[in-house]
């Protein structure tokens, strides 16, 4: 069995889109629009198989978490393995300096991970790691 995607709800659609393509190599579909519902999406495909839609709709309302000094209960965050420390510490630094912060590390973890946390365009907590 296999996690099939996660989904993500997003004001900002195309923003969203472009950020996962240039970091991440995100390979997106044609925008799917449903005019009767008001709702339109991506599929964003990464080389690894796993596959993140982006969805938006006017009316979904904002989720006011403050991800970046908090947990909270439910999904927290999802995680980009890299191929190595140094691709990892690449990766923060290519973030860094197109404005993303980075919330913690590079460091390595007590589990064995070397990775960093950083928040993508809304929000979203993400680690980028390499074993």
């Amino acid at each position: 069995m296999k996690l099939e995607h996660l989904a993500i709800w997003t004001h900002q659609l195309e923003e969203l889109k472009e950020y996962y393509i240039r970091f991440f190599k995100a390979i997106p579909n044609k925008k799917y629009v449903n005019p009767k519902k008001n709702f339109q999406s991506y599929f964003l495909s990464f080389d690894s198989g796993a596959r993140l839609e982006i969805m938006t709709k006017p009316d979904i309302p904002v989720n006011l978490n403050d991800t970046e000094d908090k947990q909270h209960l439910g999904l927290i965050h999802f995680a980009f393995e890299l191929e190595s420390p140094e691709a990892v510490d690449t990766k923060a630094e290519e973030l860094q300096e197109a404005g993303f912060a980075i919330l913690d590390g590079p460091r390595r973890t007590g589990d064995g991970y070397y990775e960093f946390a950083t928040l993508d365009p809304d929000r979203n907590r993400l680690e980028v790691t390499a074993k």
